[in-house]
């Protein structure tokens, strides 16, 4: 009986220990992030720049062994706010934001601190600051370094004395004005004046077309043009043309599409801001996974905007194809 007992003792001890190792293995996997869940709330995963930050997320999640879900709200305030329900009701573990508005992310936070979970902000801004931390661009730097470059542009060409035309993202966000207030400090010093801020909705093709024709017809010496974004360069290139001034009038963009490469290195574009969304992405959920572990976080990460032009484009090209494009 005795050595039976043993004999079943010693069989029983591999997979006891076999047990005791799972357990063990399991809680070094959770200590990494494994078997956790993110939320990636998205204003529009179909621009790319949003795309790419979508795959900057995706990449670092991935690599930390975290499952996530992504929600595209659209462009949408409405659909942002049932997005974070749904996450809240799938008790995700963190959740990052990109809102589609300073204002509207007031609401997210709200509610996802009621439901005890802890969000990261990558890019646009928000109107409170109860968020672990926030990821931006150096927007005012960015806006003003490419003020400077058209500014160069325009005097090299003679044509500092025409005015500039601002198609801008919306001015609610916090990245927007930013944007506007560094790039007209840039023209101000340069004594070139704006010829008006005119403000993007629905970020279409042809509302993009429309307001360059606007533009254009409403101030007859309009050297110049700044995109706020980056997507819809088409659209205004093609107003450009269809109101008879190709080559009479620079475009110049904020953000970046592969395009923008050739575009830059033969003339047809003047430069571009370029903020590096797939590095935001990646700090966004390493952020996330180091406040999850219990470490202390910055309140606030500042990024570098890439000020592209001719001139330093090859020097740029490395993170232009990594941090910029995702490639």
């Amino acid at each position: 009986m005795t050595l039976s007992f043993m004999k079943a003792s010693q069989a029983s001890r591999p997979s006891v220990v076999f047990i005791l190792f799972l357990a063990l293995f399991g809680l070094v996997l959770k200590a990494h992030g494994a078997e956790k869940h993110l939320a990636y709330l998205v204003p529009d995963a179909r621009i790319p720049f949003w795309n790419i930050m979508t795959n900057g997320v995706r990449h670092e999640a991935a690599e930390l062994g975290y499952r996530v879900s992504v929600y595209s709200a659209e462009n949408e305030a409405r659909k942002e706010l049932e997005f974070t329900a749904q996450a809240i009701r799938d008790q995700v573990d963190g959740i990052i934001l990109s809102p589609t508005n300073s204002s509207a992310a007031v609401t997210v936070l709200k509610l996802a601190e009621r439901a005890g979970i802890p969000v990261v902000v990558s890019d646009i801004g928000a109107d409170r600051d109860n968020y672990v931390s926030y990821i931006k661009s150096n927007n005012y730097q960015g806006a003003y370094d490419l003020g400077e470059i058209l500014a160069s542009a325009l005097m090299q060409k003679r044509w500092q004395s025409g005015t500039v035309g601002i198609i801008a993202i919306p001015q609610k966000r916090d990245n927007g004005k930013a944007r506007t207030r560094g790039f007209l400090d840039a023209l101000e010093e340069h004594g070139i004046r704006s010829a008006g801020l005119v403000q993007q909705a629905d970020f279409s093709y042809r509302e993009t077309y429309d307001f360059t024709r606007q533009l254009i017809a409403q101030n007859p010496d309009l050297r110049a043009l700044w995109l706020q974004g980056s997507d819809r360069y088409q659209a205004a290139l093609n107003g450009i043309a269809d109101s008879g001034k190709t080559g009479e009038i620079l475009l110049i963009c904020f953000d970046a599409e592969p395009e923008f490469i050739d575009m830059i290195a033969d003339g047809r574009l003047v430069g571009a801001g370029m903020q590096q969304p797939f590095l935001m992405g990646e700090k966004a959920v390493d952020t996330m996974d180091l406040y999850l572990q219990g470490q202390n976080v910055k309140k606030v990460q500042q990024v570098d905007v890439l000020p592209v032009s001719s001139r330093n484009l090859d020097q740029w090209m490395p993170l232009i194809m990594r941090n910029v494009l995702g490639q």
